[in-house]
């Protein structure tokens, strides 16, 4: 083997290695059409095999870095520190947990103590007599939370370019687990657990890649209103607080929140039906289906029957809170007045629960999300 074939296996080496570091980013990161098309299988193939692939092109290059013959010694070093530096770049300042770090400490406050604005939009969570709230913005940064409401572990999950809050039990096989999150697929946050790394998708809690493809994760019921309304029903309810180590990296102003922001990933589209526009995706006995948001706030209720079961949507007077219930066989119209829902004669708490009759309404799980998430991990039985 000549000293020029030498050579060229180095460069080969660098360039391969490269490229490999750039593909093991690119399919779970939103590149420009990386997340156009299905490519979770080659992402993973490359993310579970990577140091066999960094093995090879290090050797490769290694070999014909010594046994070359180089005129000007320089050029070979300087290519692999312009190697290193992307493979550093990429690894460790383009990758999700680099970009989005967990809470470095959960700070709970009781309402008399809590400091956020009551218009901030939370994902709430009620077990066992226990209620908390987790403010958007802060899971927006961090992408899941880890707490435990009512003695149950749970997992607040959110992606703010899905606009996509979910719960979940983190449990593998029956085993708690710890989630990282990894990167995204179809636009949807993706974790990988710590046990068996496999990849779930946030959206649907199922596991798209790795020893554990098919499962699910438990979910766990949450609702999402503004803190303001939350706390009308849960006065004793506990609130997360800024966690003073991501001040800064915390959104302060309410356009996301609002649909006002109209950057590429996280903006709104105010129109009905397009990929940006918000939707309630309801899910019931297998079947979904999605309402318009548009709609939703401007009739105020909503009733239709899903899966032969009649159910209705309310939207609370803040406009920004909602819950969807089952009617439960109960006569006449649905109204909501200043929160409070009426059926027929008797009337409930905006969470369903009675306050002249014993009865509870059966929440139904529903989301708000943008119609691009919703249509490409559900099967919408039909839309309105």
């Amino acid at each position: 083997m000549n000293m020029r074939s030498l050579n060229m296996i180095c460069f080969t080496g660098l360039i391969g290695l490269a490229l490999f570091e750039l593909a093991n980013v690119y399919f779970i990161m939103p590149m420009p059409g990386s997340q156009e098309s299905v490519n979770i299988d080659l992402a993973y193939f490359l993310y579970s095999y990577r140091w066999i692939f960094r093995a090879i092109f290090g050797l490769m290059a290694v070999f014909g870095l010594f046994f070359g013959k180089w005129k000007m010694r320089w050029i070979p070093w300087l290519a692999i520190i312009l190697t290193g530096s992307v493979a550093y770049l990429l690894n460790f300042r383009m990758s999700a947990d680099h970009m989005f770090l967990e809470p470095a400490q959960l700070i709970m406050a009781k309402a008399s103590d809590n400091k956020e604005s009551l218009q901030r939009l939370v994902i709430g969570i009620e077990i066992n007599g226990e209620a908390k709230a987790y403010p958007i913005r802060f899971l927006g940064y961090h992408h899941q939370v880890r707490d435990s409401v009512g003695g149950k572990p749970v997992m607040i999950t959110y992606c703010t370019v899905c606009r996509t809050a979910r719960a979940y039990e983190p449990l593998v096989d029956g085993r708690q687990d710890n989630f990282r999150l990894v990167g995204m697929d179809r636009y949807n946050a993706m974790f990988e657990d710590a046990g068996t790394e496999s990849w779930w998708r946030q959206a649907t809690g199922q596991s798209v890649a790795g020893k554990s493809k098919g499962k699910n994760l438990p979910e766990i019921f949450s609702r999402q209103t503004s803190l303001g309304t939350w706390l009308q029903l849960y006065p004793d309810s506990w609130v997360m607080q800024a966690d003073p180590s991501f001040t800064g990296s915390y959104d302060t102003t309410f356009a996301y929140e609002k649909g006002k922001s109209r950057k590429k990933l996280t903006g709104t589209d105010s129109l009905s039906w397009q990929k940006k526009s918000w939707v309630v995706g309801v899910k019931l006995k297998g079947h979904t289906r999605a309402y318009d948001w548009n709609r939703l706030r401007t009739e105020m209720v909503i009733e239709d029957t899903l899966a032969g079961t009649s159910i209705f949507l309310v939207m609370g007077q803040d406009t920004s809170s909602f819950s969807v219930f089952e009617r439960s066989g109960l006569s006449g119209s649905v109204f909501v007045r200043k929160d409070t829902i009426s059926i027929g004669n008797r009337l409930f708490r905006f969470d369903g629960k009675g306050i002249d009759t014993l009865m509870q309404l059966r929440p139904v799980s529903a989301y708000q999300e943008f119609w691009h998430s919703w249509r490409s991990f559900n099967m919408p039985d039909s839309v309105h």
